[in-house]
């Protein structure tokens, strides 16, 4: 079915990013694996969060795009749960893996499960599978390292020449016919991609794949196939080496192009040129179709929208858990802690970290799905 548009106080809540009403940073690295120190004894104890029998330690893996929103939520989840939750941000690959190998209880994905892996979970899922739980949006955000160009727009097909070593140097004429007001340097390209399997990676490929296939000839998943190119892991080390290297562009999540990466606007087509923001990924979202069946909620994102204000670019990270055959030791807290990021003042501190809520149509769907989890 279609997504309506998100609902009036879910489209607030891009507001309240601006006010930064809990104060919560988006620290960086993926390496860490942190999460546990999220739970400060100095936080103030959300008074609403349901615990339940929720206790002791969770480990989980994956996608590093949502890492930023796993710490603010464990930071108040930790709070008022005193559970410890250790999310190692590996990427979506691993964290899949780690989830069908039965190591993990449950694992974030930039990509809903494929066919094989549904199958692969249901030797860990007694009695049930694994589902796709779509809880964080956003759009991805391709950061640039141009000295003296603040603003840079450019659209799929030149994005896709960049990312495939077929446009080579800032000031080549394609680029220059996009941006005609920039002063482009004579500077070399160093485009930069994840070295590991990327949940991030497979959205930014689909994305080129449906607009600009001729320029894009690759099949796209969470391993980086195009040529030439520079790797880092994580999208924390993608967005290092554009910070620090001239001439540098590099995908990934909106949270991580902080301390001045600038990054693209997208020539989609539409009256002007789309920036990467939250609102923008809302409406991207928003245009979404429910694809999963049963309790699996997988969507399938419009990465051709020509709409106005609609950011193209956009991915959505699911928690994949057990439908059933959760283990006992852990599932009152995973059942706690998704509960809690699914409910609205878990959503709210999304828009509060440069990232993009569910629409509210979907998240509901999301809560009773949590509630159901046995």
């Amino acid at each position: 079915m279609k997504l309506q548009r998100m609902n009036r106080r879910a489209l607030a809540l891009g507001a309240l990013a601006v006010s930064g009403a809990l104060a919560l940073t988006a620290c960086g690295s993926d390496d860490t694996g942190g999460g546990a120190n999220g739970g400060s004894s100095n936080a103030a104890a959300p008074s609403n969060v349901k615990c339940d029998d929720a206790s002791g330690q969770v480990l989980a893996d994956g996608s590093s795009a949502q890492k930023n929103a796993v710490d603010a939520w464990v930071k108040q989840f930790s709070a008022a749960c005193k559970v410890e939750i250790n999310y190692k941000a590996g990427g979506s690959g691993a964290g899949v893996t780690a989830f069908t190998q039965g190591q993990v209880p449950w694992a974030g994905s930039d990509s809903a499960l494929k066919p094989e892996e549904v199958e692969a979970s249901k030797k860990v899922c007694s009695g049930g599978q694994g589902i796709d739980l779509p809880m964080v949006g956003g759009p991805i955000a391709v950061g640039y390292n141009v000295p003296g160009v603040d603003k840079l727009v450019l659209d799929s097909a030149t994005i896709a020449k960049i990312f495939d070593s077929k446009i080579t140097n800032w000031n080549d004429p394609a680029i220059a016919k996009l941006n005609p007001d920039a002063k482009l340097p004579n500077l070399k390209i160093q485009a930069f991609h994840r070295s590991d399997e990327s949940g991030t990676t497979d959205n930014f490929t689909k994305y080129l794949i449906a607009t600009a296939k001729k320029d894009f000839p690759y099949e796209g998943g969470k391993a980086w196939q195009a040529k030439g190119g520079q790797s880092a892991p994580q999208s924390s080390g993608v967005a290092a080496q554009v910070k620090q290297t001239a001439g540098a562009i590099g995908y990934f999540e909106l949270s991580y192009a902080k301390d001045g990466i600038k990054t693209v606007a997208i020539d989609t087509g539409a009256a002007e040129p789309v920036e990467a923001t939250v609102e923008n990924a809302t409406k991207a979202i928003a245009d979404a179709k429910v694809v999963g069946t049963g309790k699996d909620l997988a969507l399938k994102l419009n990465y051709e929208t020509k709409a106005d204000g609609a950011y193209p670019m956009v991915l959505v990270t699911y928690e994949i858990v057990c439908d059933k055959g959760n283990k006992a030791e852990t599932l009152p807290a995973v059942k706690a802690f998704l509960r809690y990021a699914a409910s609205e003042d878990g959503q709210k501190i999304l828009a509060e970290n440069d990232y993009a809520p569910m629409p509210e149509d979907i998240i509901a769907k999301v809560r009773t799905t949590v509630e159901s989890l046995s």
